[in-house]
């Protein structure tokens, strides 16, 4: 049987899913990030799966989504993406750390998953911290750059208030640090998927593509790519299933 249960560190509020009979015990240890505009619970589909395979699930909601996302209006919300972004990967380790500190990581394996902005989460953190064992991203892009320079020619085109050239720098200075794109030696052969619809066009597939004929074929990073022809921006029965396959895989779960 599996068991949800809602819990917080500091302000982050989340979920844990797990067996029932393990809870509370040391297990190896996936954190799931959601994406824009979403919350934790749409992710426990995937957390299901895994905490059938043994894997403690963590499903935190992010910076003013779910519960936390108070009276920000919606553009609010899209001009804090890149904040959000960035917040998660610093509450990250804050989570490691209350999950480390109350012994429920077994043997420091732990691993990181996310859907589109989560998965620009997971590459953003693989850049921070070495004790990711396994990350999966599902339609994120590990080249933050070359995003965040169309998302603010969309937001522009569209919205009356405009973001600023300096703003813009702002904004690409501040990532240039976490771009997985120009630094892909910090993925260090940690094992790395990347799943992506062929036609989506909310996070273009061209950007992951590249990242990963560039370092597949100049290295020996644990890469694997897969994409689906005819889908969209949105989460597949193939995307869960092999998202599942590889973290629960790469842990070396049962």
């Amino acid at each position: 049987m599996i068991h949800i249960k809602i819990k917080q560190v500091e302000d982050i509020p989340y979920l844990a899913v797990e067996k029932v009979d393990t809870a509370n015990q040391p297990l190896p240890t996936i954190v799931y990030y959601h994406g824009f505009n979403g919350g934790k619970e749409d992710s426990l589909t995937i957390a299901y799966k895994l905490a059938q395979k043994g894997v403690r699930v963590i499903l935190p909601d992010c910076l003013m989504h779910g519960e936390r996302k108070e009276n920000a209006s919606q553009t609010e919300i899209e001009l804090a993406f890149w904040d959000i972004v960035l917040q998660n990967v610093k509450e990250l380790n804050i989570i490691k750390e209350h999950l480390q500190s109350n012994n429920l990581i077994a043997d420091g394996l732990i691993g990181l998953g996310g859907t589109s902005m989560g998965g620009i989460t997971a590459t953003a953190a693989l850049t921070q911290y070495d004790w990711i064992k396994v990350a999966a991203v599902v339609m994120g892009t590990p080249n933050l750059l070359d995003y965040a320079a169309v998302l603010i020619q969309e937001f522009n085109k569209i919205n009356k208030q405009q973001i600023s050239s300096q703003q813009k720098d702002e904004v690409i200075s501040q990532l240039r640090h976490y771009d997985l794109s120009l630094r892909p030696e910090l993925i260090n052969n940690r094992p790395l998927l990347f799943w992506h619809g062929e036609n989506d066009n909310v996070i273009p597939i061209q950007y992951t593509l590249q990242f990963y004929k560039k370092n597949k074929s100049n290295n020996d990073t644990n890469l694997e790519f897969i994409k689906e022809s005819g889908r969209a921006h949105n989460v597949s029965r193939i995307a869960v299933s092999e998202t599942v396959r590889w973290l629960s895989d790469h842990l070396r779960m049962k």
